[in-house]
């Protein structure tokens, strides 16, 4: 997956910048004054703050969609199929393995990489809550191999130290938290405000999966603002066959962009078989094809 701190770190320097300014003695007057910059700003916050109630209130009344416990069981096992090959994603909480797509060692139920951070950030955060587990030790290198395919400080023993840890209810805990927070969350909440169903929830969640929460162009933010470029929104209005279309190409595009001999058929034989047969409701029973080989869910 792509780097999950990406949208952090766009925003981070501007959050930062301003509290410094704020914070510092010479600024407190202009902090406190009602002089028409101080007056703009608390404008803009109050509509963003108003924005963001409307938006949870959208999301609230609409149908469970993606999120509903069944729902959100076929989705885990059709991203299954694509990140570990199996439809018992349960049993994917060990995976742990370099697959040569250069980006190190992808491990656990969605595949969180060595190489693009978010294994990084799902080992610290766990071991804030459990400072002596067995992937603490692993954290300097960690660090130092992200954003690389390197090994160097892992080998040998991060793989077998990995499933070990996979075996506590508690790691397995905070894999869930990790994926649910970062990535299934955020897409159906995106989804559901622009007017998308269970499909179209289902593939935001498989693009934030595999392309990472980030604003570049490659990221999921991006691959949406292009699509959203090309075609309106149901929410506005646009047909939603019509959109998922546009955005599965352009997705499919950046995939091959990267890699010309990258395997889609995560789209063109599955998701693009939901569309083109009309499931916007990702009903059951379905049938599918990843890398040749055919799944099936009653």
């Amino acid at each position: 997956m792509k780097r999950a701190g990406f949208l952090l770190f766009a925003v981070a320097p501007v959050l930062v910048t301003a509290t410094v300014y704020f914070a510092t003695p010479e600024h407190t007057a202009t902090a406190d004054a009602k002089g028409p910059a101080s007056v703009s700003r608390k404008a803009r916050e109050k509509d963003s703050a108003n924005a963001e109630r409307k938006a949870d209130g959208e999301v609230a009344d609409a149908p469970p969609g993606l999120a509903a416990p069944d729902r959100k069981e076929l989705a885990q096992e059709i991203v299954a199929s694509a990140e570990n090959s199996t439809l018992k994603w349960h049993e994917a909480y060990a995976y742990v393995e370099d697959i040569g797509d250069g980006q190190g060692y992808t491990a656990g139920i969605i595949g969180f990489c060595t190489g693009t951070h978010d294994l990084l950030t799902l080992v610290e955060r766990y071991t804030e809550e459990h400072p002596d587990n067995g992937l603490a030790r692993f954290l300097p290198a960690l660090r130092k191999v992200d954003g690389t395919d390197s090994h160097e400080g892992l080998d040998p023993g991060f793989p077998a130290a990995w499933r070990r840890e996979a075996a506590l209810a508690a790691f397995r805990e905070a894999q869930d938290h990790e994926r649910d927070s970062v990535y299934f969350d955020p897409a159906v909440r995106l989804a559901k405000l622009d007017g998308l169903g269970t499909l179209g929830q289902f593939i935001y969640y498989d693009a934030m999966v595999m392309h990472g929460p980030g604003t570049s162009a490659d990221g999921f933010y991006g691959l949406r603002e292009r699509a959203v470029r090309e075609a309106n929104l149901p929410s506005e209005g646009g047909d939603e066959k019509a959109y998922l279309d546009i955005f599965l190409d352009i997705r499919r595009e950046a995939m091959k962009a990267k890699d010309p001999q990258r395997d889609t058929t995560r789209i063109d034989t599955a998701q693009r078989q939901f569309l083109h047969d009309g499931n916007l409701d990702l009903h059951t029973p379905l049938r599918w094809k990843v890398y040749g080989e055919t799944y099936r869910v009653p």
